[in-house]
């Protein structure tokens, strides 16, 4: 094991929601392999696989696994191979979110109910279907949890409707379980990247708007990229984040201060 507490060498785990070259979920495997660890890697259908699989040698050559997290059995055999692969899970991020567009693109208080239903069970509690399911794999070390929210669930954001009330619910649940988990070690984060060009923010009504203020007024004039919470990602898995858990972790070049 390495001294350099960055270092994940011989930290193995899985990362969740891969759709394409532009996902955080690409970042966030890229910069875990780079920093030593080990991945599995999910992707949603199996429409996205030919947008995965030429996305390998950049990750490390990771296995891939298709995941529906609304799919019980793929869930579980997702957290089977990985204790067949390594006997333990080090880390599991989340970085997976889904709304109807008809109910995405309108007034929070006309949602559906089963729209809202829809956006909770695959943004919110699959993080909890998924930790319950790395609980175990955790024992011994301890681990990492993560998942990405938005500062739309503290502050009304245009446009960000239904997503809003998801992600807060999504953001009390990272505390509850990091309370909950806590004591065996495992620490549990939100990581909270400004607006970034993947697949799930372009179903945003007027999405460029948000790319300009996060381009214009941020204080770093800059936006996020998916690289930038890939490293986020690996500081608070490694050892150098040990004291840290609960927290929701800006990634967005200091554009909530300006919201």
């Amino acid at each position: 094991m390495s001294n350099n507490p960055f270092s994940l060498t011989g930290k193995v785990g899985i990362v969740a929601g891969l759709a394409n070259h532009d996902s955080i979920a690409f970042g966030c495997a890229q910069a875990l392999h780079e920093a030593g660890a080990e991945c599995l890697v999910t992707y949603a259908t199996p429409k996205a696989e030919k947008f995965v699989t030429p996305l390998l040698e950049e990750m490390g050559n990771p296995e891939l696994m298709l995941c529906d997290v609304q799919q019980d059995d793929q869930l579980d055999a997702l957290f089977a191979r990985a204790h067949e692969r390594w006997g333990r899970v080090d880390f599991v991020v989340h970085s997976i979110a889904f709304a109807p567009l008809e109910d995405l693109h309108g007034r929070v208080v006309d949602c559906s109910r089963d729209g809202f239903a829809q956006a909770m069970d695959i943004s919110c509690h699959s993080f909890i279907r998924m930790a319950r399911r790395a609980e175990p794999l955790m024992q011994e070390g301890g681990g990492t949890l993560i998942n990405m929210t938005y500062y739309g669930a503290e502050k009304v954001v245009d446009n960000y409707s239904l997503m809003g009330p998801v992600k807060a619910a999504l953001e009390a649940a990272t505390s509850y379980i990091a309370t909950e988990l806590g004591p065996q070690g495992i620490r549990v984060h939100g990581v909270s990247p400004g607006a970034i060009h993947t697949r799930a923010a372009s179903g945003l009504k007027h999405f460029d708007e948000l790319i300009h203020d996060g381009e214009t007024r941020s204080p770093l004039r800059r936006l996020a990229s998916v690289q930038d919470v890939g490293h986020a990602v690996v500081y608070l898995t490694s050892d150098a984040g040990a004291a840290l858990s609960g927290l929701t972790h800006y990634v967005d070049a200091g554009h909530h201060l300006r919201f």
